[in-house]
């Protein structure tokens, strides 16, 4: 089930409607192969559910309701809009505040209201969508919105995801910070900080290392080492070749992207080149970051910095501060 499917059934208590499935990009002739697999269950005419599925009543679940109950009682033109067209998107809503549902009119009485902060905007365009009935902003706007507005931890934690999922890129990001009426300038600071993570928690690690002024991580992959017995199969890692460091995380919520389909094609033995011999830097100490340890940013920097300077008087390298006063 893809991740906005998976709204849709949250939105609907567990279950969704063939008219869904549709939305979602599931043709009739893979929502019957489902149903015959028994993947899906029917649970009354034009109504199912996945199999097993376990329908966890969280945060984000209840605002998706509360969103599909505020859209539905209002009018044509009243959007979802900031966190909730994130959340109505399937992108995470990771450290956003869920407890009111933001939409946008172009009129109407501003402010909070009963569990509802109304935006006003006339004319409420541009970067509208309607799917599936549900009228919400772009995710480029839904975007710059909470980014305009939101903490900067949480602004690109959702960003990132929308990169990775390749639901924007950089040039429709500008261009809807250039459209927003308010918060351009933070918007576009929150822009500038993207990460390119592939989870919440490489996310929120990437961002810990920007803002205290630690090396950025090499965009290849830690090579191998000969610590087998330190490494966690289900970890993710960061390299940084001139420390020497590999830093290990816990890969908590990876975002989702369309995959494509594995390749059929089968290499040619002759003509393919012979594997390569790895040079370079090799890691000789490594740092476990756990989930709950990013909720202390100042922790996880001095962690790394420890990893770091261990791993100096290790190797026998020594990096000058060439602006230091003698």
């Amino acid at each position: 089930m893809n991740p906005q499917l998976a709204v849709m059934a949250s939105i609907r208590g567990g279950v969704f409607t063939r008219a869904d499935a549709r939305a979602c990009g599931y043709p009739d002739a893979d929502i019957d192969a489902l149903l015959d697999s028994g993947r899906w269950r029917r649970i009354r005419r034009g109504t199912y559910a996945a199999h097993r599925s376990l329908m966890l009543v969280t945060k984000e679940v209840l605002h998706l309701r509360r969103v599909y109950r505020v859209l539905r009682a209002s009018g044509p033109s009243v959007f979802a809009s900031h966190q909730s067209a994130a959340a109505l998107h399937a992108l995470p809503v990771w450290g956003l505040d869920l407890t009111r549902v933001h939409v946008t009119a172009p009129d109407g009485r501003s402010g909070r209201v009963r569990g509802v902060h109304r935006h006003i905007r006339d004319p409420v365009g541009p970067g509208l969508q309607l799917w599936n009935t549900l009228r919400m902003v772009s995710p480029a706007r839904a975007v710059v919105e909470v980014a305009s507005n939101a903490p900067p931890a949480a602004a690109i934690v959702l960003a990132d995801a929308a990169m990775y999922a390749g639901m924007v890129d950089r040039r429709a990001l500008n261009r809807a910070a250039g459209q927003l009426d308010y918060g351009k300038k933070r918007a576009l600071k929150v822009l500038d900080q993207l990460t390119g993570a592939a989870s919440i928690a490489e996310s929120r690690l990437r961002f810990i290392l920007a803002a205290e002024g630690l090396p950025a991580p090499s965009e290849s992959p830690p090579p191998e080492s000969d610590q087998s017995d330190l490494d966690d199969p289900d970890a993710a890692a960061l390299w940084f070749p001139d420390e020497r460091t590999v830093v290990d995380f816990e890969p908590r919520f990876p975002f989702w992207c369309e995959e494509s389909g594995p390749s059929t094609v089968e290499p040619d033995p002759e003509t393919s080149p012979a594997p390569s011999i790895t040079e370079g830097p090799q890691p000789v100490e490594r740092c476990w970051i756990s989930w709950t340890d990013l909720d202390n940013p100042q922790t996880v920097a001095d962690r790394i910095r420890t990893t770091f300077a261990r791993a100096a008087r290790r190797t026998g390298i020594r990096h000058f501060d060439l602006a230091r006063v003698r």
